[in-house]
């Protein structure tokens, strides 16, 4: 008698010789597909050319400016700053006006006062040259336009803010240069130590002039809100050893009914790294 013998009466007669260990024939090997090469990051493509005009001369020219949404978020440095994957954006924020040589934060790009637009007449227009208009920027060409844009809102006497923020802005750039800045560079221990010394003079002038304005000015403030200033002069008061400053600022983060958990979390941490630092210089 076979192990199958009497499927025929269920109806599977044709399973009743069947052999039971019978190997299964076995498919040929798919071939394995290579993986798609990634291809090479090209700036260009983020990039695209913007029209406008001139709020000092009145001339029509085009900008670099970044494609919304191409740029991926990786981080965000102590001090605010956003890192983002292969690119870094703040390259282009600043708008140059190739005629008359204004230049100023895309975020204060805007129609000026009659006054404002007589002092940059003075100051500025038509003493401005030799300005970088590659259509992809290095660190350098970033610096030198940001260094535009200081001058500019030095020259039309911008709110302390707006320069305060050029000059936060300016020492990220600086940080990218110095992040980026290729092991074989000529005399590299000496321009990193330049490059480290200009972030610090950068930063101490966007904390100065953001005391300034979170005094006189009305919030938002470079369109931060009360608490991400608050948190952003608490985070350069501890890197400037400032620790009474950032004490109080970590302080009224942490008791504010309006700040988030996502601060607050951030504001603990930096008060955590506060007292350590205080310990090791036995300040407390």
């Amino acid at each position: 008698m076979g192990l199958l013998d009497g499927l025929s009466n269920l109806g599977l007669g044709k399973l009743e010789g069947a052999d039971i260990y019978q190997e299964e024939k076995k498919e040929a090997p798919k071939p394995v597909e290579k993986p798609k090469e990634e291809a090479p990051f090209d700036e260009n493509d983020v990039l695209f050319d913007k029209s406008a005009e001139c709020p000092v001369c009145g001339k029509g020219f085009s900008f670099r400016a970044v494609r919304t949404g191409k740029a991926r978020l990786l981080g965000q440095d102590p001090d605010l700053r956003p890192k983002y994957e292969k690119f870094d954006p703040a390259k282009y924020d600043v708008v140059v006006c190739p005629y008359c040589g204004y230049a100023t934060l895309t975020r204060y790009f805007t129609s000026l006062p009659a006054a404002q637009v007589k002092l940059l007449r003075e100051g500025i227009g038509g003493k401005v040259h030799g300005v970088a208009n590659n259509p992809i920027l290095s660190y350098d060409d970033a610096i030198q336009r940001y260094q535009l844009a200081l001058a500019s809102s030095i020259v039309k006497r911008a709110k302390d803010s707006e320069k305060a923020y050029v000059c936060l802005k300016l020492a990220w750039i600086i940080r990218g240069k110095k992040e980026t800045l290729p092991d074989d560079t000529p005399d590299y221990d000496s321009v990193m130590a330049q490059l480290r010394d200009d972030e610090n003079e950068a930063l101490q002038s966007a904390y100065e002039g953001f005391v300034n304005a979170r005094q006189k000015e009305n919030f938002p403030i470079a369109g931060m809100d009360e608490i991400t200033i608050d948190y952003l002069l608490a985070v350069l008061s501890a890197r400037f050893e400032k620790y009474d400053v950032a004490q109080k600022m970590i302080a009224s983060i942490l008791m504010s009914k309006t700040a988030n958990n996502r601060i607050k979390d951030r504001a603990r941490d930096l008060k955590d790294q506060v007292l350590m630092e205080m310990k090791m210089k036995g300040e407390v």
